[in-house]
């Protein structure tokens, strides 16, 4: 995962407007010891302002400042909120300062966090860490992962182990910690300016058998910064600091185990979702469409690239979007949403029993108009609960495509299980939709179909030079072979053994082509070897992931798509975009997309459950061929439409307008029907909370899967402190996606849920 460092928080102040916050009762106390800090104090101030949890009080403490700047800034500070409050004292050094600034802090205040005046946080981090110590009692502090940035640019990703902490610091410092567990170890206790004070904190904690939880996100920017001064300064404090922490660590006499996340141990058995009628902190009317969307993740996918360009794209004046993400992963896009939106990855910090209790809270804190939920397993298995929850509060899904060898037609089936506590389900093609009326037996004026378009701006071939692609790629300039892209995950879906195939027939028919291969996936190596023994190595050229696909839309002739399942396949959107025509598979709907005058259309003879075989008709990958030929023969005719069909009918902005459109009538005029069933629901809500647990409980030994793959990936980006620059890039989907799929196959347990579901409606419908 590769981390953005220029989208650091506190840029920009972006307050949310909460009403009815007791300035004199907070339930956070943070405290800042501030020396000098006029440069970044800012950015600091703009990262507090923009926490989604407003129920804090900010102690700056002023240790003798000797710039003017630096003091006139402390009093324009004080003016901006009344929950801010400066103090000032000699100067004592940090640990002294500290202890001084929680000594001044409301006597209602539960926790402290502090937080440094040149660092800043996440706009969540306040509200994730409070709801994981409310969630886990038996834990003293929560902290994050951090990514250190401006002058060194590097993550900081270490799991916590009690007797490695004795030896090295595996933990950042700025954490939420309970009050009295701090007062408990005397604070700080260090009268002496020493560096490492937050290690000899931790330390002195972990004496009293006292564990932390790691939230797993990057919560924490810690600036780096290059001052002589500074260096100096902690090389001088560095012995007398490691003699103090070497003593303190003798006292560190039991393991302990901190709390770390994603974590096995959900206690699925039990889910609590009680919450107050009256959310203590709510935001102000905004006059906005508030929708709480429920995804299962923020990673590289058509679905996901649509779930962004959603959040992204809408008019922000009209809607404003929550996010919930359900499925422990390594969200690579999870900093282009936190541009846009408000995430919450409830993963990363809070026990599964309380993921009702945290969405109840949502609901009424944004007071959500409009539910929304996008290929989210989870999302489906709460509709239920939602609904006899919140009858009023409109439900509208998005599904992407069937799956017949997932659940008997993934979430096509889950959309249908819960039918009648969903006001509108919207699908990517009229195949999909077809399917949800015919086989599915749904009310065909529920389903409407929103094709996912394309930013056609972006995918715009006249800004892009060929000559110059050609040469980044290592092509030669003079290779006048055609250019065959094929741009995917390298799994079984995409069935990658059949374009090998495709190229071997192709072949035995012409030498004039090169297939550029983008993407990686489980599956790459063994389509490297297949290649290499069908004496392909020369026409076929491995690029791996490319971050801007424009470019090698570019230089190719002609893309292939060789899946088994899409919705409608994004890579055909942003071909066409290019003037590049596409051959494809007859599936989904992807013959909406691409018709006789921009590609061909290949029946698709294999059937999903042999998916794993790699066995295909002669026929198919013959057809293929034929059909790259056909292309090839006349490529000018083809290329001159493929732009065109785009434009007419499916960029990115009509997708926009279209599903502005649909949420907006669905937001105002929530279906009466499904007012009615929820208020029926109402009597049946332990049954709906029921079955919350037993879907948890189904998906247990996967869930655990998972948690064990996000943990070993997560740890392979562990970087040392002392070497900034060791890579953080990796690619997940090598040991993820073949596992996972292999696994979802078999966890068709799943489906007696739906099935309950469909029971309990029907007890409904017959009054």
């Amino acid at each position: 995962m590769k981390n953005d460092y220029s989208l650091y928080p506190g840029r920009n102040r972006e307050v949310i407007d909460f009403k009815e916050i007791d300035i004199e009762k907070p339930e956070i106390t943070i405290i800042t010891a501030y020396y000098n800090g006029n440069k970044y104090i800012d950015e600091t101030v703009n990262s507090v302002l923009n926490q989604t949890f407003p129920a804090w009080e900010w102690i700056i403490v002023n240790d003798g400042s000797t710039d003017e700047e630096s003091i006139e800034k402390l009093k324009e500070i004080e003016k901006i909120d009344k929950r801010i409050k400066i103090v000032y004292k000699e100067n004592s050094g940090l640990a002294a300062t500290r202890d001084y600034g929680a000594k001044l802090s409301n006597d209602n205040s539960k926790y402290l966090f502090f937080l440094d005046d040149d660092d800043v946080i996440n706009k969540t981090y306040l509200e994730c860490a409070y709801w994981t110590l409310q969630t886990n009692k038996d834990a003293t502090w929560a902290y994050t992962d951090l990514l250190n940035f401006q002058s060194q640019e590097y993550a900081w990703i270490k799991y916590f182990n009690s007797e490695v902490e004795k030896k090295e610091n595996l933990l950042v410092s700025t954490a939420l910690i309970r009050k009295d567990d701090f007062w408990s170890v005397n604070g700080y206790e260090l009268r002496e300016k020493a560096v490492n004070e937050d290690w000899n904190l931790w330390l002195k904690l972990l004496s009293k058998g006292k564990k932390p939880v790691r939230m797993n996100f990057f919560g924490f920017w810690y600036r780096r910064k290059c001052q002589n001064s500074e260096l100096e300064r902690s090389i001088q404090n560095k012995e007398r600091a490691l003699s103090i922490i070497n003593e303190t660590a003798k006292g560190v006499k039991q393991k302990v185990v901190a709390i770390q996340y994603p974590k096995q141990d959900y206690a699925w058995e039990e889910i609590i979702d009680e919450v107050s009628e009256n959310v203590k902190y709510q935001i102000s009317d905004n006059g906005k469409i508030n929708i709480l969307m429920i995804i299962p993740w923020m990673t590289t996918g058509g679905a996901d690239k649509f779930n962004l360009d959603l959040v992204t794209r809408t008019n922000k004046n009209k809607f404003n979007f929550i996010i919930v993400n359900t499925n422990p992963k390594v969200n690579s896009w999870r900093q282009d949403f936190e541009e846009h939106v408000i995430v919450y990855d409830l993963t990363t910090f809070i026990n599964q029993k309380y993921w009702a209790a945290f969405i109840n809270n949502l609901i009424r804190q944004y007071k959500i108009n409009l539910i929304l939920n996008t290929n989210s397993l989870t999302g489906y298995s709460m509709i239920p609960y939602l609904k006899s929850q919140y009858p009023d509060i409109p439900i509208v899904d998005y599904v992407h495509m069937e799956e017949w060898y997932n659940r008997c037609g993934g979430y096509s089936r889950d959309s249908s299980a819960v039918a009648p506590c969903i006001d509108k389900t919207l699908v990517c093609n009229e195949n999909s939709r077809e399917i949800l009326v015919n086989y599915f037996k749904r009310n065909e004026q529920e389903i409407k179909t929103v094709y996912i378009g394309v930013d056609e701006k972006k995918y715009d071939p006249n800004k892009y030079n060929k000559t110059q692609i050609k040469k980044e790629f290592g092509i030669e300039e003079n290779d006048t072979r055609y250019i065959l892209g094929y741009i995917c995950r390298i799994d079984l879906q995409k069935r990658p053994m059949l374009l090998a195939e495709i190229l071997k027939e192709l072949k035995q028919r012409r030498q004039d082509f090169l297939c550029v291969i983008a993407g990686d996936g489980p599956m790459k190596n063994m389509l490297e070897t297949k290649l290499k023994k069908y004496g392909l190595t020369s026409n076929v050229k491995f690029l791996g992931n490319i971050k801007e696909t424009a470019k090698l839309y570019k230089i190719s002739d002609l893309t292939i798509n060789c899946s088994i399942k899409e919705g409608l396949a994004l890579t055909s959107y942003e071909s066409l975009a290019m003037g590049v025509p596409v051959v494809s598979a007859n599936v989904g709907g992807q013959a909406e997309l691409i018709n006789e005058e921009v590609g061909i259309i290949v029946p698709c003879l294999q059937k999903e459950e042999e998916i794993h075989k790699f066995e295909y008709e002669k026929e198919e990958y013959i057809s293929y061929v034929e059909g790259i030929e056909k292309v090839l023969k006349d490529l000018n005719k083809y290329r001159a439409n493929c732009r065109k069909r785009i434009l007419d009918g499916f960029t990115i902005d009509q997708m926009v307008e279209n599903m502005e459109k649909i949420l907006q009538e669905v937001a105002i005029q929530p279906n009466t029907d499904k007012v009615a069933c929820g208020n029926m629901l109402k009597k049946m809500q332990p049954i709906c909370r029921e079955l919350i647990t037993e879907n948890f409980v189904a998906t247990k030994a996967d869930y655990h899967w998972l948690c064990e793959q996000v943990n070993i990936e997560y740890s392979k980006l562990a970087v040392n402190s002392d070497n900034p620059n060791t890579s953080t890039e990796y690619d997940y989907f090598k040991t993820f996606r073949g596992k996972l799929r292999l696994k979802i196959i078999k966890i068709t347990k799943k489906i007696h849920v739906y099935e309950k579901i469909k029971k309990i409606l029907e007890i409904i419908r017959k009054g």
